[in-house]
């Protein structure tokens, strides 16, 4: 059963925070959608610097991720959206599992939490869904992920020092 985030319940991220959405070409207006939704979520709870990049596909993401992490040392979280639709070949199950492997590799080595709401589908439809005009869309499920862990690592690092 789906469930809508209470936007209004997320913590607000004061002071500001900075977050990258790498967005994959494929289906641009479903990625669209996802896009539009999540950063209403990020700039209504306090992200102040949101950056852009569309990339050739998901399989670029973790390569990407990587180089913002290291060429954008202040970012405090990256989102990535995109959709691969299942076809009559392994080609699919290479990307998502590549995709998913690579962003876990990344977020752990740079300690920069990684949201990845790449939405593996065997049908169109169930992507369009998924990125409908509603309070379901996926993209805002990626950005309460990373507006609460920003949150999480701020307070974590209050109890540190």
């Amino acid at each position: 059963m789906q469930q809508a985030i209470d936007i209004d319940a997320l913590p607000e991220l004061s002071g500001g925070a900075s977050v990258a959405i790498l967005c994959s070409k494929w289906y641009p207006e479903i990625v669209g959608s996802l896009q539009a939704k999540c950063e209403a979520v990020l700039r209504a709870r306090g992200v102040d610097r949101i950056v852009t990049h569309t990339l050739p596909g998901s399989l670029e993401f973790p390569y990407a991720a990587s180089e913002i992490v290291e060429h954008d040392p202040g970012i405090d979280a990256i989102i990535c959206l995109g959709v691969v639709l299942k076809g009559d070949t392994y080609h699919f199950e290479m990307i998502v599992d590549e995709c998913v492997r690579g962003l876990g590799e990344v977020s752990r080595a740079s300690r920069v939490p990684i949201l990845n709401e790449v939405l593996p589908v065997t049908e169109l439809a169930d992507a369009q869904a998924r990125a409908a005009d509603d309070e379901f869309n996926k993209g805002i499920e990626a950005a309460a992920a990373a507006i609460e862990m920003i949150h999480w690592r701020r307070r974590l690092a209050d109890r540190t020092t």
